[in-house]
């Protein structure tokens, strides 16, 4: 079965990273996979959450959030509901914890810096292109941070690795990688995989939609993403330089 946008099942969505895209944030990186698009900045502060005082290490945290009509139809915001959702802080803490795969939080020194990552429009993927933006605009935080020789350790210790993520699936029997919106609601096995930039895991997230999956089909998607994130890591090294 042909992929609605004619890709071959290998091959990633068109991905731009734009920098410097907000005016304010220390790091700000405009994320585009396809049809989806994330905001993500980085905001910095000194100094720690009080559980991390004394500690000489800093810390990296997330937020994630979707604008009311990023989709087809408006969704009320989570602000005026008065409460955020079970999905909005899983997302959240996946990002924070990407991230901090991504950097040595003792040569940060005791600084801290919020990730926001907000989606203007959403076509699938949208945590793993928040992930892929949100290390780009963390870099240029702590060059930021460099800068200002507000650093415990040596610039290229603090950022010691890359980070990247995406999407596979299954649909129709088809291993694929990096799932548009029409995709995700068919497959018949979903997962996010969150690697380093030397192909290392972070975070695998993988579920049988519609039924279960043999140890071969996992192998296939795991190999997809590791190739895909190797073409993001390569996209976040051009967007930096």
């Amino acid at each position: 079965m042909a992929r609605p946008d004619g890709r071959r099942p290998d091959q990633l969505r068109p991905v731009t990273l734009s920098r410097g895209w907000s005016t304010h944030p220390e790091g700000s990186v405009l994320v585009e996979f396809g049809g989806t698009r994330v905001l993500c900045t980085a905001s910095v502060t000194e100094g720690v959450p009080r559980w991390r005082k004394g500690s000489g290490l800093g810390w990296v945290t997330a937020e994630y959030a979707m604008l009311p009509r990023a989709t087809n139809t408006r969704s009320d915001r989570e602000s005026v509901r008065g409460k955020v959702g079970g999905r909005t802080h899983e997302i959240s803490r996946l990002i924070g914890r990407s991230l901090r795969a991504a950097i040595d939080l003792k040569a940060l020194g005791e600084n801290s810096v919020v990730l926001d990552c907000d989606v203007l429009q959403a076509d699938g993927g949208t945590r793993t292109a928040a992930i892929t933006g949100a290390y780009v605009a963390l870099h240029d935080a702590v060059t930021w941070l460099a800068a200002r020789k507000a650093l415990a350790g040596r610039p290229e210790k603090v950022m010691h690795r890359s980070v990247a993520a995406v999407s596979v699936g299954v649909i129709a029997g088809e291993a694929r990688l990096d799932l548009c919106y029409e995709e995700d609601v068919a497959a018949e096995v979903d997962m996010n995989v969150v690697c380093t930039g030397t192909g290392e895991f972070v975070e695998v997230q993988g579920t049988g939609e519609s039924g279960v999956f043999a140890r071969d089909q996992l192998d296939a998607l795991l190999d997809l993403a590791v190739a895909g994130c190797a073409e993001l890591a390569e996209a976040q090294r051009k967007a930096l330089s």
